[in-house]
This record gives C-alpha cells, structure tokens and sequence, in this order.
C-alpha cells in the first residue's frame, strides 16, 4: 500500500491484530462499507425517487427504486410476496421469502421486470443476468411487523419498548453479488468509482431496502385501516435497520480471500497509524473525539445480548468505558502525540474490545487523512494467485516460518488441535464446523486449516533441496499447492492470514464473522451461539430522501434524543 501521509508510528503488529479474539473485537469505523457508501452518495448529491410501487392490499407486487449518480443510474427491484408462516425460514435452503430484490444496473424495461418476476422470486432456482449486480431476499420479523401494522392501521404509533427490543422490520437471509445466480461478476462495474470500494453494490442494495421495507409497511396500514390509518412516525423510521442473521456460510470467507482480507486490515492499520503519527490536535479534533466518544458510551448502553461470550464482552467493554472516562479527565487531547499516548495507555488498561473501540474513535476526526483508503480495500491483484514456480524451496520455507512460524512447534497430533473440520452439508448446502473425532466427516474436510497445512508443508519442503524451484516439489506433492500460494501472497500481504488455528477445540467462528461484519459497518453485535451472530444494517441511517452532507457519517453512532 503506497502513502503519501507522514507516518512516524508504525502499523501494528500482525502478530497482534489478526488473533481471532481481537478480530472478533472490531467496531465499525470510518473506512466501514455502510459509511463510505452514505458519504458518497451525499457527497456526490445523488438522486433517489420510486418510479414504481405496485402493491396489493395482501402485499403482493413490486416496486422500484432509483439511485442516480453522475454517471450511472441503479435501481432495486422489490418483490412483495404474502408468505404462508410455515414456509418462513432464514435458511439457505428455504424456498420462499416475504420479499426478494435484485439491484439493476440501469432503469429497468418492463420486459426486464417481466423476467426478473420469473426469476428474482425464486432466487437459486432462477436466474438473472449481468444487467444484476446483486440478487438478496429477506423475511419479516413477525413480531414487530403485525405488531407495528396493527397499531398504525389503528391510528396509533406502535410501542418504542417493542421496536427498540427488535430493531427491524426485516432481516435480509443473503444478499448475493459477484456472478452469483447469473449477475455481474465484479470485474464490470470495478472500474467505477462509486463501486471502487468493496461490497458497494451490496450495501447499496440493502440501503435502498430499508426505504422499500418502511414504504410496505406503511402501505399494509393503510390497506388494513383505511382513513384511520397513520404512517410511521419519522424518527421511529429513523431507529430501525435491516436485520441480518450472519451463519457459518460467511466465516470462511476471510480464509478464502487472503488479499481481499489484507487489504481491509491493513487500510484500517494504516489509518490508525496516519492518526497515532500526529504530534498535536487542535481544539476541534479532540471536541469531535470526546462527542463520538460520549455517544458511544450510549449506543454500548443500548447493546444487549444473551450470549455468555457476548455478555462477558460486554461486560468488559462497559468497565472499560468507565476507565477511559476517568483518564480522558486528566490528559491533554492536543499536544506530545495525543493519540499515539491515549492508544498506548489502552494496550495496557483495557481489554481487546475497549482497545479497538479507541483504535476506531481516533479516526473519527480525520476524514481528509484516511477516507481515502477506502478505495485501497478491493481485491485489484488477480495475479496474486499465481503461484511463482521458480522460487526456491528453501525460499518458501522461510515465507512459511514468517507467515506461520507459530505453527511450526504445535502437536498437530494433538486431539484438541485438530478436533474440528470444516465441511459443506449436503442437506442444508452450506459451509459446517464439525467435531472431526464424533463425526465422518473428515474425508469432506475443506482446506480451511492454513496453520495446520503450512505446517506440514514445511515439514515436506524440508527434505528437499533448498535450491531447487518449488515447481518441482508441487509436481510431486500438489495437495501443498494452495499453502505455497498462501505464503508467496503473505510475502506482500501481511495481514492476509489468521493467526490462529481455526480447527481447534475452542476455535469461535463467531470471531470471523464478527470481522467481516465489523468491516461492513454493524454494531450491537449479539451472538445466538459460537456459530452464528445477528445484526442491523442502517439503523439510525437517513432514508434516501433526507441524506444530505449534514448526517451521511455519523449517523451510526447514537444522539442522546435517539437513544431514549
């Protein structure tokens, strides 16, 4: 990654950052996706409107909505659908949801709506084509939905308790890009600038169905009320997001992305590595610090969960928040490196959760220095799984020791090292951690151990002559294949692996799943077990017609008016 800025501090340690508990410890921040995509499109003074809402009175139909920059237009495309509860499901393999989308590259012809109705509706058993850049669909938190329609359709606003304790209206199951289903593969829209950050399709997707999912349940009052009927009061609007329930199916993808990972982890490092140099802050930066601060102190307080892992984070982070309260009293936020002091004192004082939550609240002032990195998140180096044939042997080993070198020494052997193996279930299609000794699942094992087979690679490597070209090893011992491309990208890449072995007996999925999402921009983060985790997209976002300069960023973190 090539800077300009004048870094005087160096990026952390990967060592240190890419420990599964302390990626399962990130919080949002200004390079999140969700944000870098509402700046934008405030910046850039994007238009919005609903060309087309044709609904019934049973919620059945579609709608479209438009999204205009200077250069292209995007529209989704909503399909409303009355879904018998039984069939109401969050898996992969359901069959039938409250509502299906796919995000148009254009405006659509009603040719095009005709054969999307065909195929949108029926998500892995239709198809679309490149004209999609992304295919989702979502369901209705039943509770909250009849709950809200009934009041609103009765004159009255539902029940602030009864919102707050659900959050949203919907909750997307999968929102599918990159060629999946027949849509655009990335490669085409790459090139433009508003999609020069990853997942922008995707969060544009859900950002525009948030405004579809309000504009539906409003209409849904109005058909069962009639005159009495009244819509949705804006600020309880404002509160809401899109729900999304997070499974074993997204935690392999940092594995399976190793530039792709680097380049997320490493812009953040950068940026809070720009931010540490700084020898002083004026009066403005540090007031803007302690505001976000005290609002986030109010957004914890409003983060719940169940989850024993999740309540133990808390519980820490809340501790946590006190200690930072009191040392923020007698420090100089302005002058001697204050920001490289106040990170510092957080390596020592507080936990994993606390010291990210600062690593992330010192960007906060300094847009002009690190928004730019956003677009140094996306994946632009295909050719970086090019294995290099002609490195030497003994090269390779030595890029395994820097990039796995902890893993060398550990008992493979060792039940509790290699209990797990992550496989696909035939039955539910989707990826599954499994107890590899109480299971026969061993032979379906995917190649989701890179610790492990770094270290057996280097045990082969081993025997053979440091100086011949690795393309011979591989010609005789191919299953190292994928580690020896691992390590030749480490070379480039050094926060493109896990430092920790993901097979273990106490590995938490969770972990990998609270990393991508933390990237994307969630918050209340509320584990339902070590293997699955749900979230809201866009709470306390404005809705496209109220997106201005004004509240396109720091709408994520929550004014004492919304948090009452």
């Amino acid at each position: 990654m090539e800077t300009n800025a004048q870094t005087t501090i160096s990026r952390r340690d990967p060592a240190l950052v890419m420990r599964l508990s302390r990626l399962g410890s990130l919080h949002q921040c200004r390079l999140s996706f969700m944000r870098t995509l509402t700046r934008r499109l405030a910046r850039e003074n994007w238009s919005f409107a609903r060309p087309f809402f044709d609904i019934d009175e049973k919620g059945v139909g579609h709608a479209v909505y438009s999204a205009t920059g200077p250069d292209h237009t995007y529209s989704l495309v909503a399909f409303a659908h009355d879904l018998p509860p039984e069939m109401r499901s969050d898996r992969v393999i359901a069959t039938a949801w409250d509502a299906t989308f796919t995000l148009f590259d254009g405006v659509p012809t009603a040719d095009d709506i005709a054969r999307l109705s065909k195929n949108v509706p029926h998500q892995e058993a239709g198809r679309v084509n490149d004209k999609s850049l992304s295919v989702s669909r979502a369901n209705r938190s039943v509770r909250l939905w009849e709950h809200m329609v009934d009041a609103l359709s009765h004159g009255r606003q539902p029940e602030a308790e009864t919102v707050a304790s659900v959050g949203y209206l919907m909750r997307t199951t999968a929102v599918y890009g990159s060629g999946k289903l027949g849509a655009a593969d990335y490669e085409k829209i790459a090139c433009r600038p508003e999609m020069s950050a990853p997942f922008q399709a995707e969060m544009l997707s859900v950002f525009l169905t948030r405004a579809f999912v309000t504009d539906l349940v409003n209409h849904m009052a109005r058909a069962r009320g009639g005159d009495q009927a009244v819509e949705l009061d804006h600020e309880t609007a404002l509160s809401l997001g899109i729900g999304n329930s997070t499974g074993l199916g997204m935690a392999p993808f940092i594995i399976n992305h190793p530039v792709l990972f680097n380049n997320w982890t490493e812009a953040r490092e950068e940026a809070i590595a720009r931010v540490r140099s700084l020898p002083s802050a004026t009066t403005e930066e540090a007031a803007t610090f302690l505001s976000l601060f005290d609002r986030s102190k109010l957004s914890v307080e409003a983060w719940h969960s169940n989850h024993p892992v999740q309540i133990e984070k808390l519980s820490g982070l809340a501790a946590d928040l006190d200690k930072i309260t009191a040392h923020l009293n007698h420090v100089d936020l302005t002058r001697d490196h204050p920001w490289n002091s106040l990170y510092t004192w957080a390596e020592g004082a507080l936990s994993e959760e606390g010291q990210e939550m600062i690593a992330s609240l010192i960007l906060e002032p300094y847009g002009h220095l690190v928004d730019e990195l956003a677009s140094s998140m996306a994946d632009g180096r295909p050719e970086a799984f090019r294995i290099d044939g002609a490195m030497p042997v003994g090269t390779v080993r030595a890029l395994i020791e820097t990039a796995f070198g902890w893993t060398i020494d550990t008992n493979w052997q060792a039940k509790e090292n290699c209990a797990r193996a992550w496989y696909v279930s035939e039955e539910k299609l989707e990826p599954r951690l499994g107890e590899r000794f109480e299971e026969p699942i061993a032979d379906y094992e995917q190649p989701l151990a890179p610790a492990r087979d770094a270290a057996a690679a280097h045990a082969a490597l081993a025997k053979w002559d440091a100086d011949l070209p690795v393309a011979e090893f591989l010609l005789k011992q191919p299953e190292h294949r994928h580690t020896v491309r691992r390590v030749q990208i480490c070379a480039d890449a050094p926060y493109s692996e896990v430092q920790d072995n993901t097979i273990s007996a106490t590995v938490l999925p969770i972990d990998m799943l609270r990393y991508k999402l933390a990237v994307f921009g969630a918050t209340h983060f509320d584990p339902r077990s070590d293997r699955w985790v749900r979230i809201s997209m866009f709470g306390n976002a404005p809705y496209p017609a109220d997106l201005n300069e004004e509240n396109a960023d720091l709408w994520v973190y929550p004014t004492a008016e919304e948090a009452k």
